[in-house]
Formats: C-alpha cells, structure tokens, sequence
C-alpha cells in the first residue's frame, strides 16, 4: 500500500471525506528542503485561515513523527539519506486536508576515493554477459543475461571453464544472484519475478515476485536479509523466508543521488554496487546509504580493450564477487575475456 492510499484509508476509517481544498480552510506545510545526515530538520504545519482545526497529524515516509504538536524537529539519523516524503493531515469538523512536502538529506562528507592494482588475472567466457558474480567454496558461481540467452553457470576461476549451467526459459532476461543457505536466488530484469534454486544440482525450487520494486539488477546478502537493486538509487533488504522486500536504503554521496546501480557484492558489512555503463564501484553504507568510496576502474576498461574489442555502453563493467577467508576480490564485466583479482588502492 503506498503512502497516498495508506493516508484515504485513515480518513475513512474516521468517517471522514478527503478535501483537497476548502474555502474557510487554508494551510501550509514547511521543511527543511535539503540538509546533510546528522543535523535535525524542521517540519511546521501552519493554520493560515479558518476556525481552529481538531488536531493535526505529520508522517515521514508513512511513519507517525508527532503526538498533538503542529512544529517539530526530527533527526535525519533516523532516517537516512535521500528524499523523504513529508505528510500532513489537518483534521477538523466532517473534513480532512493532506499536504505534502519533502526533505531531501545528503551524505555528510565526500566519499574517499579509490583506484586499484592487479594482483591476478584469469581467463572468462567472452560469450558470458554477466549480470551476477559470487564466490562460493572455491568457485565462481555467475549469471548472464539477454533473453534466450541467460544462464546460471558454476565456474572454475583459474580456467573460466564452465563447470555446470542452467539455462533460463527465453522469455525471461536474467539478471544478478546470490547463494544464501545453500540456496541460489535468481532475478529477471523487467518480469518482477525471481527464481530459487537447489545449489548443487541446479534444481528450480521456487519463485517469487517483487512486491514493491519494478526491476530486478543486482543482488548480494547479509545474515539474515537478500539484498536487491532496482535499477534506480535504492537498495531493497528482502527476508529470505518469503522474498519480501521489508525496507529500502536510498543511496546519496554530498551532492547527488546514485541511481544505475547494477551487480551487489556485501564486503565486510559495506555494500559494494557497479553503476551501469560507468567504469565505477561504489562502497555503500548498508545502514544509512551514504556512499563512502567510489573505485574507479577506467583503467582496467582500457587493460580489457587491448585484447579485445568491446562495445562501450552494452560490454561494461558489471560483477563482483570476494573470497572473504582468502581476501580476494574479483571483477570482470559482460562479454569480458578476462576475469581480475584486484587489490583496492587509495588515492
């Protein structure tokens, strides 16, 4: 339920109509418009005509933040950064008035930035357009996408041979992937469905279907959530008994909104995510969406370009996958013959 009909069905739940305008009653909503993660930000709902109203109730992000008060200061720790929608619902005889406003809130401090050094590389299926990379007990396991050519494949690293592979129905356009209890969790690009799978055998499990995303992209995993991008600046935290997206983070550095985020990868509790068609990683608080670092990778595009040719905005950059116990960290990207272990450098 989004948050327009989750505030109708509080109004008739009361018996009461929803105006949009009334000529005795006027008011108006104000915040602060833009402010960086960690300051306070105000949020006043003015009575500027007509007889004095019932109460007043003011929500962010369909979240309750006042009692009876018609002025207050919220902290932005709470809700993290990005654009969030400011509610207000006047209550007085027989009617209500909702007003909206937003408060946009920015990372607090640019992220470092970062570049790299290679440590190994490693042949990869050029014919691979790989949506989803992960590293499970020694292997890679990797998606590829386009439809009717998608496929689940377990892949040796020092070889790129492809070990087992699964191919997904034509109709579908495969995306990213992750293994979580010895299961593997499959998204498709735009049929807002997913697929479960059996680790060792391939075996489809199950499915499932995106309750509030559009788009499936990438995909990683924490303890005890799955962790999705949509093809926009949001992250999605999944619970992994049904498939239901619980929350979302938005992901901000000072100045702007990240939005393209592609393949996940979880590194010591910090989401890293490809942006689509650009030679960059980002480091993601997991918590609040700041962006922390961002690693650029132009180089290596260049290294891939002189063994083959690539086509710049389709053949990009896209996978990353770490061996925690060994503390490697492997990227490579669609249609790419090379698959990198990479060493993070800061500038």
């Amino acid at each position: 339920m989004n948050i327009s009909n989750h505030l109708i069905f509080i109004c008739l739940v009361l018996g009461l109509c929803v105006s949009c305008s009334d000529n005795n009653y006027k008011f108006k909503l104000n915040t602060t418009q833009k402010t960086t993660l960690g300051e306070k930000a105000n949020i006043k709902f003015e009575q500027l005509t007509g007889n004095k109203i019932d109460s007043v109730q003011i929500y962010v992000n369909r979240n309750r933040v006042n009692t009876n008060e018609s002025s207050i200061t919220i902290n932005t720790i709470d809700f993290g950064v990005g654009k969030h929608l400011v509610t207000a619902i006047a209550f007085y005889p027989n009617k209500t008035k909702k007003l909206n406003n937003s408060i946009e809130i920015f990372a607090p401090k640019s992220p470092k930035l970062y570049s790299f050094k290679i440590k190994n590389t490693f042949p990869h299926d050029s014919k691979a357009y790989t949506q989803g990379l992960e590293y499970h007990n020694g292997f890679l396991y990797e998606t590829t996408g386009r439809r009717g050519k998608s496929s689940l494949r377990k892949v040796e690293i020092k070889t790129g041979k492809v070990l087992q592979k699964k191919d997904l129905e034509k109709k579908y356009f495969g995306e990213g992937m992750t293994i979580y209890d010895d299961k593997i969790y499959w998204l498709t690009w735009q049929a807002r469905k997913g697929f479960i799978y059996n680790l060792e055998t391939f075996e489809r499990l199950g499915s499932f279907s995106y309750d509030k995303s559009n788009e499936g992209w990438g995909l990683t995993h924490n303890k005890t959530e799955l962790i999705k991008s949509d093809g926009t600046n949001k992250i999605w935290f999944l619970d992994p008994k049904d498939q239901k997206e619980k929350r979302s983070i938005q992901v901000y550095t000072n100045k702007k909104a990240i939005k393209r985020l592609n393949e996940l990868e979880l590194i010591n509790g910090k989401i890293y995510a490809n942006y689509w068609q650009k030679p960059l990683i980002a480091e993601i608080n997991s918590n609040d969406g700041t962006v922390e670092g961002i690693i650029n990778l132009t180089d290596l595009v260049k290294t891939v370009k002189k063994t083959q040719n690539i086509v710049d905005e389709d053949e990009v950059l896209n996978g990353i996958a770490f061996d925690k116990e060994n503390d490697r960290l492997f990227v490579t990207g669609k249609h790419w013959n090379k698959l990198f272990e990479i060493e993070i450098v800061k500038q």
